[in-house]
């Protein structure tokens, strides 16, 4: 009789701990799967920007023709961060690092290419040179907001993997933090205006 009770609370126990362990191991596979479906978001917000990018450059070539090396410098990054593609399976620290920086290297140059309308007032006017400044910005706008929405899940998921006792399941399954995007090296400084 003994032996029974002592039998039946071990298989309880044991079926409760294999309950908890399933239900963390699915709230950290639900939370990883937020982060990286986040990461996608990046990437498609980020793929957008960069389909107006040639229009952008043809509009402004046909103003600008002195301005080679600006419009050079904008197809090659933009070829380089197209070049970097992650995916679950690859979604690894550096080769987010390499996308960050791409990315980075993108809007920096097309920061320089936009500055040009200043030099050219015929192409500050050019309405189709409007309506792309708008729609890149427009771009801007919803890859940070991607960003910051990736930021926000990896977060959420960093805390679960790292809180006790999920923190044991997490290191049992291999479920290991995840970066953040950070900003760019040199973002503290701000840009010098001279006049």
């Amino acid at each position: 009789m003994k032996l029974n009770k002592t039998l039946i609370a071990v298989i309880a126990a044991i079926v409760i701990i294999c309950m908890w362990a399933a239900s963390g191991y699915n709230s950290m596979v639900s939370e990883q799967e937020e982060a990286t479906k986040a990461f996608a978001d990046v990437q498609v917000t980020c793929q957008r920007r960069a389909d107006l990018i040639p229009n952008l450059v043809k509009v402004v070539k046909g103003y600008a023709t002195h301005e080679k090396e600006t419009l050079e410098g904008v197809v090659d990054a933009r070829s380089k961060a197209l070049q970097i593609k992650i995916n679950p399976s690859n979604m690894t620290p550096e080769k987010i690092k390499e996308f960050m920086q791409a990315q980075g290297e993108l809007e920096k140059a097309l920061g320089r290419l936009l500055a040009i309308k200043e030099s050219y007032p015929d192409l500050k006017a050019n309405t189709q040179f409007q309506t792309l400044q708008a729609q890149i910005e427009g771009s801007e706008n919803r890859v940070n907001e991607a960003r910051i929405k990736y930021n926000a899940a990896v977060q959420e998921y960093n805390i679960t993997v790292r809180k006790f006792p999920k923190n044991i399941l997490a290191g049992i399954f291999g479920f290991n933090t995840m970066d953040k995007f950070e900003a760019m090296a040199g973002a503290e400084n701000a840009p010098e205006v001279n006049f």
